[in-house]
């Protein structure tokens, strides 16, 4: 006897529109921000604020990329989708990640560059020292803050967009040090920081890319995540044991399959009443999980 159901307590459109919002909110603060820094960047002479100018455009697509893939990932099933379409997130976040790498390594091969042939430059104004360090400010807000939703939503696309902005926090870094370096006589300092920065881009686009992954191909949850699982299972009464459980990761859904044991002399209708509870159960204590079967097997 199988308990087959989808869970509806997790309300997935308004999850979207929670992503939505606050993917939108990002945009328009990139925009304004690049805005800054770009007027900064040439009004102080400084071609380091004008390429980190450049960098933060870059984000104002990849939350463009956000917005369209959580906006799929959160449509309905339908007849050619009968699992729901929440892979569309993992895409977006797969594709966010290329950007992301593409970002470090242009950061890290201009800093090359401007190792091998450098050339000193006049010192840059103060405008694009505030510039750096208010960069700075915002978008390292703008990480924890998409951060701490992502994770409240599961959303890997937002993951990837808070490490995005990470990024830019990180590339506004090195135009600090590069500007303040300039400023104290050491202009070498730029390029050598970019540098050390884009091997941290990259580690962060790799771990997006691996994560995205690793929700495509129907990897089984965390351990922990299982244990918490199986001993919501074993807390309903009449459940003898716990033969099978298996969980996978559906973008930032859970799917589970539970093999529980009863007595084997119970009565069709009371070994139901129990596999319902199980899946009742595991349905208010975990709301990730979008699909439960509850198998049940004489003891």
């Amino acid at each position: 006897m199988d308990i087959e159901k989808t869970d509806m307590n997790v309300s997935t459109v308004s999850n979207t529109e929670e992503a939505t919002r606050a993917s939108a909110l990002s945009v328009l603060a990139n925009v304004l921000l690049t805005g800054f820094k770009l007027v900064s960047g040439i009004v102080a002479h400084s071609a380091a604020m004008v390429s980190d100018a450049v960098h933060s455009a870059s984000d104002v697509l990849s939350g463009l990329i956000v917005i369209v893939g959580v906006r799929m990932a959160g449509r309905k099933a339908d007849r050619s989708h009968p699992y729901g379409h929440e892979r569309f997130e993992c895409v977006a976040a797969i594709v966010l990640s290329t950007i992301l790498a593409m970002a470090g390594g242009m950061i890290g091969l201009n800093a090359v560059r401007a190792l091998r042939s450098f050339e000193a430059q006049a010192a840059p104004g103060r405008l694009a020292l505030i510039a750096s360090v208010v960069s700075i400010a915002v978008k390292e807000g703008m990480y924890w803050a998409m951060r701490g939703k992502a994770k409240k939503l599961g959303s890997t696309a937002l993951m990837a967009e808070a490490w995005h902005h990470r990024s830019d926090a990180l590339s506004s870094v090195g135009a600090l040090i590069g500007i303040a370096g300039a400023r104290l006589g050491y202009p070498r300092l730029e390029p050598v920081a970019s540098l050390v920065i884009s091997v941290f881009i990259l580690k962060a686009a790799v771990e997006i890319f691996r994560d995205a992954i690793d929700r495509m191909v129907d990897r089984a949850c965390d351990p922990k995540l299982e244990d918490g699982i199986r001993q919501c299972v074993l807390e309903n009464e009449g459940v003898r044991r716990v033969d099978l459980l298996q969980t996978r990761m559906f973008g930032n859904r859970i799917y589970a399959d539970v093999e529980i044991a009863v007595d084997g002399s119970m009565c069709l209708r009371d070994a139901h009443d129990i596999a319902e509870r199980v899946h009742a159960g595991i349905e208010q204590a975990f709301p990730q999980v979008k699909h439960i079967m509850v198998h049940v097997n004489p003891a």
